[in-house]
């Protein structure tokens, strides 16, 4: 995902639960993908202001975190707390992201229908890959039952 420029669905501010001990709120530049979300410490977005709205570019990798759906188990919203909706991430291994953001932002919904767009996707790729491996079976196969015949 972190290619020279990636196209953007949702951009904005969210606050990540930190993973120390105490687990402060850092708020991160979040700019939902068709691949996942990418979290930004909000300074480098600031350097990055004059770019496209709608593409960012990735040039410094190590600062950014990188959420792929490809490894995202599901989104749990937690609850709603007096203007902030607090929600989990949890990841494929097993690790737990809590994020919150204001209620009207709609973050943990945005995120979830992609990834359930980006789980679909996978799955009618899976089930053409397997289609076409079939009839090539059933071609090759095919061609042998003739090869056979004619021998």
């Amino acid at each position: 995902m972190l290619e020279s420029s990636v196209k953007v669905l949702k951009e904005g501010l969210m606050e990540k639960r930190s993973d120390g001990l105490l687990q402060l709120w850092k708020k991160k530049r979040c700019f939902l993908t068709e691949e996942g979300l990418l979290l930004h410490p909000p300074k480098q977005h600031d350097q990055q202001q004059h770019q496209n709205r709608h593409q960012i570019t990735t040039s410094e990798p190590g600062k950014i975190k990188e959420l792929l759906f490809s490894n995202m188990k599901t989104v749990d919203c937690v609850e709603r707390k007096g203007k902030y909706v607090y929600f989990t991430v949890v990841m494929a291994e097993g690790k737990e992201i809590d994020f919150r953001c204001p209620q009207e932002e709609g973050w943990n919904a945005e995120i979830t229908l992609q990834m359930v767009q980006y789980k679909n996707r996978q799955a009618i790729l899976a089930v053409k890959s397997t289609r076409q491996k079939q009839q090539h079976l059933i071609v090759a196969h095919g061609h042998n039952i003739i090869k056979n015949s004619l021998a």
